[in-house]
């Protein structure tokens, strides 16, 4: 088993080095499969899902072996700066995604405004 320091060896570095490319290349392959196949295996929720736990594992892989999280002997600050760090992306990456829908739905056109509202409403001619 590898042994994180604080500050991290070469065989640490390199070690999170080769994880996160094989995890990289893995997303890659995935993502270049499904687009390229005439016929996906997957559905693309199912893909979104499995591509969604590789980065979960991804970041893990940086906190452990580049970040050194939990490595030191008082990690509670660094727990600490990590929640806040998370909040800040959830509130950043959901404001983005929620401006986003909102320009996409003011940037339809008169008539997909209409038909995208009778089909949220549950309206059919």
């Amino acid at each position: 088993m590898i042994k994180i320091t604080p500050h991290g060896t070469l065989l640490s570095y390199v070690s999170g080095f080769v994880f996160s490319l094989a995890l990289t290349l893995t997303v890659f392959v995935l993502v270049n499969n499904h687009v390229t196949s005439g016929h996906a295996a997957y559905s693309h929720g199912f893909l979104a899902l499995v591509i969604m736990g590789l980065a979960v594992v991804q970041l893990i892989v940086q906190l452990v072996f580049f970040l050194h999280l939990g490595a030191e002997a008082k990690p509670r600050w660094n727990l600490a700066v990590f929640l806040f760090m998370m909040v800040v992306l959830v509130v950043i990456v959901g404001g983005s995604l929620w401006i986003i829908n909102n320009l996409n739905y003011h940037m339809l056109s008169p008539q997909d405004t209409n038909s995208f509202i009778m089909k949220d409403e549950g309206i059919h001619r």
